[in-house]
């Protein structure tokens, strides 16, 4: 990383941390108000000291002993309080403030792109949201109060040292000067370290999540091993990181004690020969072991709490990084709202690509009237989802414009659009958690009927009612306790309770069985009705009765119309359509055409729908 780069993290960060200290400046002001009187009165006991050991004790007088004794008591007593009361304002502040970033991380994160998600590990942006937040607690909590405090104990300490015996003093703030000097060329090696092994840890998290995620796989291929390897490499980096990180602060704790030797030293030198000369007594060299003690505490305090706030600030800097990058709706304040939505979606001249200069739709036009249904068919590569995920507003064209109701995509807002999309994937995720709360993620607050009412339509009550905990069955991560028949037709009733105008099928019965396809289909066909909608085709019992299919190769439309149009046209489609059911039977099937023999599509009931647009 560039140094110009490392500076302008770096002024990003302190921008953070002024941020966050600013915000909770009253917490702060109370913790250090608190801080003071707390290390105010920790300053009693070691005054008191001299003054018992040089005039009290060899003064015989009990009564002014018990009375200093009950001093230093109330001394303590309050420095406690304080100390108490400073962990319970500051501990909550610092805890707010985690919540609070990791929320403002999370909003922000959750509006990028889909091309930023699928260039970034789930586990690098789980170590973001959560652990580069936690370090922030030694900005707003005890760590930065404890760093002022600290150095507020040192500097009247030191002052009354100066008074006590200015030339050792002078000799012991020389020691420290270097200490410090030393503890700010190690803080500015460390940070890149503490920096680098945010990263480290990220990608190590994101390669597991992957590993545990894809364990079917794993076992399936037997690949174990590799996968071990591949963490052992990670962790091993990770390692080196941390080892290099505790050399470092051991370094400084090194450093630290061996400035207190070289003190103690002096102090035995120094002190020792002004005792003999008569010019200290005993009482004031205790005391200024006491007050030197007290100076000392606070810069190895120091020098810990440094170490906390320079991680604090590489994790900053690793938050501003992501908080930095545009979020797709940033712009929809300036949008004007969608309002009641038609239904009519069209593509005017349409390029778009994923790489500089090779294109992957070249000049796309079509017009999806309000509750039609147009199918997409082609081979892999030919520009089918890709199209899709424009409809969608994931991406958006290079060149031309993608019409809803008349109006350029552009300027509507994003949040509007997407509330009336709904969608059926190949592969559908399902939360871990209960199928009913799965049938109701589009709609949390939608009643047991309308959830039951939605699986009768996508026949999931056939298997929900044989679960012994019915609607309150626990599929598993990503739907794993269910078949791939059942998670398609829970994806199937969430769509339908979202009530969405524009509907996406994307392969949606690919992989199934014949006995799933013709269940799945029933309930295709209820969603489908009075919807405008967008079917990627791999089996032609989705896309027979759609009101146009389009042919893509190589990024543009060669062929659209009609089933029965498209077969007497004799062109591309048909091709394929004969391939599929094995009349061109000296030939191989293409694998890379999306379309494999399937059962005769069943007829369907009416089923409910979102009704004429």
């Amino acid at each position: 990383m560039s140094d110009k780069k490392k500076r302008a993290l770096t002024a990003g960060s302190w921008q953070e941390a002024r941020g966050l200290v600013w915000r909770y400046r009253y917490r702060l002001a109370l913790g250090l108000a608190l801080l003071l009187v707390s290390r105010s009165s920790g300053l009693v006991l070691p005054w008191m000291s001299g003054y018992v050991i040089d005039e009290v004790i060899p003064g015989g007088d009990p009564g002014e002993l018990l009375l200093l004794g009950a001093l230093g008591v109330g001394a303590t007593v309050v420095s406690a309080a304080t100390g108490f009361g400073l962990s319970r304002v500051l501990g909550v502040a610092a805890q707010r403030a985690i919540t609070e970033m990791r929320k403002r991380v999370m909003a922000h994160v959750s509006r990028l792109p889909v091309r930023y998600y699928d260039s970034t590990q789930t586990g690098v942006l789980i170590s973001r949201i959560m652990t580069d937040a936690e370090g922030i607690r030694n900005l707003v909590g005890t760590g930065f109060v404890q760093l002022v405090g600290g150095s507020f104990t040192a500097a009247v300490a030191l002052a009354w040292l100066f008074y006590l015996n200015w030339r050792l003093t002078s000799m012991t703030l020389v020691a420290l000067i270097v200490f410090g000097s030393v503890l700010a060329v190690a803080f500015s090696r460390l940070r890149p370290v503490f920096r680098e092994r945010g990263k480290i840890n990220a990608e190590v998290t994101g390669r597991l999540g992957e590993t545990l995620g894809g364990i079917r796989i794993v076992k399936a291929y037997g690949v174990e091993r590799r996968e071990q390897l591949v963490f052992a490499k990670g962790v091993h980096r990770l390692f080196r990181n941390v080892a290099k990180a505790v050399v470092g602060v051991s370094a400084v704790g090194s450093l630290a004690t061996l400035i207190m030797g070289i003190i103690g030293a002096l102090m035995i030198v120094l002190g020792g020969q002004a005792l003999m000369d008569g010019t200290w007594t005993t009482g004031a060299l205790v005391q200024y072991i006491l007050f030197t003690g007290m100076v000392i505490a606070p810069v190895i305090q120091i020098s810990s709490i440094g170490t906390q706030i320079t991680e604090a600030f590489a994790g900053l800097d690793r938050i501003r990084e992501i908080r930095q990058m545009a979020t797709e709706d940033e712009e929809d304040a300036a949008r004007a709202p969608l309002g009641a939505l038609g239904g009519e979606v069209r593509l005017e001249d349409v390029w778009f690509e994923y790489e500089k200069d090779v294109p992957v739709l070249k000049g796309v036009s079509l017009t999806a009237p309000p509750g039609t249904t147009t199918a997409l068919v082609g081979s892999s590569g030919s520009g089918k989802s890709t199209l899709i995920s424009l409809v969608m507003a994931f991406n958006r064209p290079k060149q031309g414009r993608v019409l809803v109701d008349g109006r350029d995509l552009e300027s509507i807002r994003l949040a509007d659009y997407r509330g009336h999309l709904g969608v059926v994937l190949q592969e559908n995720f399902l939360f871990d958690g209960t199928i009913a709360a799965n049938l109701g993620f589009a709609k949390p607050h939608a009643t047991d009927d309308e959830v039951r009412e939605v699986s009768r339509i996508a026949h999931c009550d056939e298997f929900i009612d044989g679960f012994p905990d019915g609607y309150a069955t626990i599929v598993g991560e990503r739907g794993v306790k269910l078949s791939g028949g059942q998670r398609q037709r829970v994806a199937i009733a969430r769509a339908v309770l979202a009530d969405p105008g524009i509907l996406i099928l994307d392969e949606a019965t690919s992989s199934l069985d014949s006995e799933s396809e013709a269940l799945i289909q029933d309930g295709l066909q209820a969603l489908r009705r009075g919807r405008t909608t967008f079917v990627i085709a791999h089996r032609l019992s989705t896309i027979r009765s759609a009101d146009q299919i389009l042919v893509l190769e190589a990024g543009e439309i060669v062929e659209r119309g009609t089933h029965d149009e498209l077969m007497a046209l004799d062109g591309r489609y048909k091709q394929l359509y004969d391939k599929q059911y094995g009349l061109e039977r000296n030939r191989f099937i293409n694998p890379g055409e999306d379309f494999t023999p399937e059962p005769a599509a069943v007829e369907v009931p009416a089923g409910r729908g979102r009704g004429a647009v």
